[in-house]
């Protein structure tokens, strides 16, 4: 039975004034289920090992997506005009690092009791990161894509490293530096 079904039948039980055989309804077909919450714990070597295992790939569009070091690359270069602010605000962030930049996902949510380990991470970008949240695919209606290879798209890592080993003052910015050891 769906849950607006359980919903409504709990709903017409208390306009006629049966609030037991609502609460029972409830309790039986959609009861309240208190999670117990892990928390998150991954390094950045995690991290990274996660997006070359999925390929630069956003897991919920199948979209690819750009090692984090080559866009502060860009925006090192052109900060007038690809600017990167340090917590993302969005009205001061170049919209690329949303859409582009990769994260952790926890498949099922670790808000919801799911398991905060290797098996149940996906790659996904910060902006499909912040609209799921605390959801699950299913609720969202998304589905998770297969994984990307890596050999046939890196997120433009080697191109970062290119750059980067070209000139190596660029590892003055922490952000940049962090990325580039972790290639």
């Amino acid at each position: 039975m769906e849950k607006a079904d359980v919903l409504e039948r709990t709903a017409q039980s208390i306009l006629k004034g049966k609030v037991e055989n609502a609460r029972k309804i409830i309790s039986e077909e959609y009861p309240f289920q208190k999670m117990v919450v892990s928390g998150r714990n991954y390094t950045d070597k995690e991290k990274m090992e996660q997006f070359k295992k999925d390929g630069f790939i956003d897991r919920y569009s199948g979209d690819r997506l750009i090692n984090p070091g080559l866009l502060k690359v860009l925006s090192h270069y052109m900060p007038d005009i690809f600017p990167y602010q340090a917590h993302w605000k969005m009205d001061e962030c170049h919209i690329a690092f949303w859409e582009f930049v990769p994260t952790i996902d926890h498949i099922d949510p670790v808000a919801l009791g799911g398991s905060d380990d290797k098996k149940n991470w996906a790659t996904t970008s910060m902006l499909h990161n912040s609209i799921k949240s605390n959801w699950t695919l299913e609720q969202l209606h998304w589905k998770l894509h297969d994984r990307g290879d890596y050999a046939k798209w890196d997120g433009l890592t080697s191109l970062f490293a290119t750059i980067v080993n070209a000139n190596p003052a660029l590892q003055d910015d922490l952000y940049i530096r962090k990325w580039y050891k972790l290639i």
